[in-house]
């Protein structure tokens, strides 16, 4: 649908370089089918901060809605950088049916980086009425990047005294047995048949158990509590209900960090 904005846009490396493009596509780890055009992410904000000032931006915003309702990763439906500009549109359009064009936007993601964009650049989130209600419903939610909407925009705009024992409620009370993914973990695949079997039913792979994109989304947010908060984060620790994989990847995640390699994780 934003074909002839983006295509002046696509990396020339994207397009010139084997190797290169394959990198990318490997990082962001699409479903197969959705399509990958190689623009970065400064350009797609340009461009999603021009077309939300636009006079028909509320029009194109519901044309990309109703080309996302074709389906996931289906021939026709959106490509990887049509869903990231159109959470940046959101974030940028500054309308007073935010939060509805927000609700109606979220059950799309697919992807954890179009999902990591939307919710770094979503400092207007806070400040909506319901805001953390709403992403207390997501928290609930069975599907996998409906859950790492709310525990990535936690992190990202939540992270404060006030809410730090509120965000560690919800991730006590996450089961997460019971998420659906469309990402399948090593187990999994080799259930299922092997890599050839899972992407051919439209099912992507991930270097972790399911829901993969969960478990490190938590384990993000609490080694990013760790920077800031590391007695809080470490008496949490000592009683949470989480599962031995994720307590992995939040330690993981701190000795990467050059805020908390120096510091305990518990």
């Amino acid at each position: 649908m934003l074909e002839s904005f983006m295509e002046p846009l696509v990396a020339e490396r994207f397009r010139n370089e084997e190797k290169y493009r394959e990198g990318h596509i490997r990082i962001i780890n699409p479903l197969p089918g959705r399509e990958i055009w190689g623009l970065h992410i400064p350009d797609m904000r340009k461009l999603a901060r021009e077309l939300a000032a636009r006079e028909d931006a509320s029009e194109i915003v519901s044309g990309l809605e109703r080309a996302a309702a074709l389906g996931r990763g289906c021939k026709g439906a959106l490509s990887h950088e049509e869903m990231t500009v159109w959470g940046m549109m959101i974030n940028a359009m500054k309308k007073s049916d935010r939060m509805d064009l927000l609700r109606r936007y979220v059950p799309y993601i697919d992807n954890w980086a179009v999902c990591d964009t939307f919710d770094s650049g979503a400092g207007w989130f806070r400040k909506e009425a319901g805001a953390w209600e709403m992403l207390c419903g997501y928290f609930a939610s069975g599907r996998e990047f409906e859950v790492r909407f709310a525990t990535v925009m936690s992190m990202c705009h939540f992270l404060d005294r006030a809410y730090l024992p509120r965000i560690f409620f919800q991730f006590d009370k996450l089961d997460f047995g019971k998420i659906d993914s469309d990402y399948l973990g090593p187990a999994q695949v080799k259930a299922f048949g092997g890599a050839d079997a899972v992407r051919a039913s439209g099912k992507g792979i991930a270097i972790g158990p399911s829901p993969y994109y969960v478990r490190m989304g938590v384990a993000w947010c609490l080694a990013t509590a760790l920077a800031k908060f590391p007695d809080d984060t470490r008496a949490y620790l000592r009683h949470s209900c989480l599962p031995e994989d994720v307590i992995r990847l939040y330690v993981r995640k701190a000795r990467e960090s050059f805020r908390t390699r120096d510091v305990s994780p518990f």
